[in-house]
């Protein structure tokens, strides 16, 4: 039996009159990937954030690795790691100075060469921020998620923008990272990612999960509807094609 690291009973959020959060459940499995999907206004940004404790919550009940949210959100800070976005960077520091930063303000021990050789950027540690590629960013944006060693991290649309070699080399971070025992929470618009990527998916629209299961069961289930597509799929696709003609390298630029 698989153990629960995140519960969510009865979830709420309301702005006024408007209400962001309509009451969800649903639990997250220790060690998977989770995928929170949705389009824009529904819902799952507020919920992530209420689950990382920069939100408060109108009602229900979170619990994260067995600790209350209501009562030990301090607790639930020192276990999570979350993606920043790139204004949470100083622009004058480099690499290592930044992981530096980081740790202490986490007040770890991190080794920061070997956290930037974890994510293919240890030749980019005397490198500022802004001199990274949209691949690279993003790359170390990921590593500064793993600076306190959290058993969950939280990846927003991390691929975003991103040609297809550096998103299929993210993804094959983001299956490494899992593969050490941590769980992660994932957002994206891309299908095809959360279909790679995903142990199981819960959609969002309107503030309520319409969907949660594994990808293949909710690809099963609509062909089981007589489901089909206006054109024939074919074994690959165009970014199978980009990737075989010029590589999976990582490239720096």
């Amino acid at each position: 039996m698989q153990n629960t690291i995140i519960s969510v009973k009865d979830l709420r959020k309301t702005y006024g009159s408007f209400e962001a959060v309509k009451g969800i459940s649903f639990d997250v499995y220790e060690g998977e990937i989770f995928g929170l999907l949705g389009p824009n206004g529904a819902g799952k940004s507020t919920t992530l954030e209420i689950i990382e404790t920069l939100r408060s919550k109108t009602s229900g009940a979170v619990m994260v690795d067995g600790l209350n949210l209501d009562k030990n959100a301090d607790g639930i800070k020192k276990i999570i790691g979350v993606q920043l976005q790139t204004s949470g960077y100083y622009p004058g520091l480099n690499l290592l100075e930044l992981i530096q930063l980081f740790s202490g303000l986490y007040n770890r021990s991190t080794d920061p060469k070997a956290l930037l050789q974890l994510v293919n950027l240890e030749e980019k540690a005397k490198n500022k921020y802004k001199e990274l590629s949209g691949g690279q960013k993003q790359r170390f944006s990921i590593a500064t998620t793993l600076i306190n060693q959290p058993k969950i991290i939280f990846l927003d649309e991390p691929t975003t923008g991103l040609d297809p070699q550096a998103r299929r080399n993210l993804w094959d971070l983001i299956r490494d990272i899992r593969s050490k025992g941590t769980t992660v929470i994932i957002t994206t618009h891309y299908m095809d990612e959360a279909e790679q990527l995903c142990d199981r998916i819960a959609i969002m629209d309107e503030g309520k999960i319409i969907a949660l299961a594994s990808p293949d069961k909710m690809i099963d289930d609509l062909v089981a509807t007589g489901f089909e597509r206006p054109k024939q799929v074919k074994a690959a696709n165009l970014e199978d094609v980009f990737i075989q003609l010029t590589g999976k390298e990582i490239r720096e630029e």
